[in-house]
């Protein structure tokens, strides 16, 4: 089995161009999901904001970013990243989890999402938020 971790940077309406810009820095594969493209639109106005996204190039560097909807709080000082963690199976990732959770305020549970088998968010003890799901 195999686990990575990959920075996640967080946006209000920037992703798009930032993941644009780093492709064009590191070369590599973009990939974008919408919150149209994904079924899950809160605010009409930003449907077309990117609800996960990705730059991963053969030579290594791989980041991910979304935009945070604007029911959430964001402050590019305080929340501007997060440790996005994929495993391949839901039990690996558990287990992590399992660790993770130790003193955490779980955001949203471990368990089954639209997108993945599981994926859970939680800030640690030390105020790192960590994305837990299954590749």
């Amino acid at each position: 089995m195999a686990v990575n971790t990959v920075t996640h940077l967080n946006f209000r309406g920037d992703a798009r161009a930032a993941l644009t810009f780093y492709q064009s820095v590191f070369g590599g594969d973009l990939a974008v999901i919408t919150y149209r493209d994904a079924g899950a639109v809160q605010d009409p106005a930003a449907a077309d904001e990117v609800m996960w996204g990705q730059v991963a190039a053969g030579n290594g560097f791989r980041v991910m970013a979304y935009d945070v909807p604007a029911s959430l709080p964001w402050n590019q000082g305080e929340n501007a990243f997060f440790v996005s963690l994929r495993g391949e199976s839901s039990e690996e990732v558990a287990a992590f989890w399992k660790g993770l959770s130790d003193g955490a305020n779980v955001l949203r549970p471990l368990g089954p999402a639209q997108w993945s088998a599981s994926y859970g968010m939680l800030t640690d003890r030390f105020g790192v938020t960590w994305v837990v799901d299954v590749a």
